[in-house]
C-alpha cells in the first residue's frame, strides 16, 4: 500500500505555479515545500494546506491505532483542490 499523500497547489515569490506535498510516514506528517523556494498561498490554498494536514494527521492516528482509513469525498484527486496522489 502506497503512503497516503495530499499535494496543495501554490505560487512562488515570482508568482510560478508550483505545489507542495502533505505526506504521512507510520510516526510522523511531512510537509514537502517547492524545492529551494517559499511557498506563497492565497487564503482560499492555505484553507486547503490545512485541510491536507488534519486529514494527514488523521491518517497518522489511524495508522498507531490500526484503524482503516475511511472513505470520504472531502478531498477529490486533482491539482485544482486538495487531492490524494496517484
Amino acid at each position: 500500500m502506497s503512503e497516503p499523500r495530499w499535494w496543495v497547489d501554490c505560487l512562488d515569490p515570482f508568482g510560478r505555479d508550483r505545489a507542495m506535498t502533505v505526506l504521512v510516514e507510520p510516526d510522523r506528517v511531512l510537509l514537502v515545500a517547492p524545492p529551494g523556494e517559499t511557498a506563497v498561498l492565497s487564503p482560499q490554498q492555505t484553507r486547503r494546506l490545512h485541510h491536507a494536514l488534519d486529514r494527514a494527521a488523521g491518517t497518522l492516528d489511524r495508522i498507531e491505532v490500526g484503524r482503516p482509513e475511511p472513505d470520504s469525498d472531502l478531498a477529490q484527486p486533482g491539482r485544482a483542490d486538495v487531492g490524494l496522489a496517484e
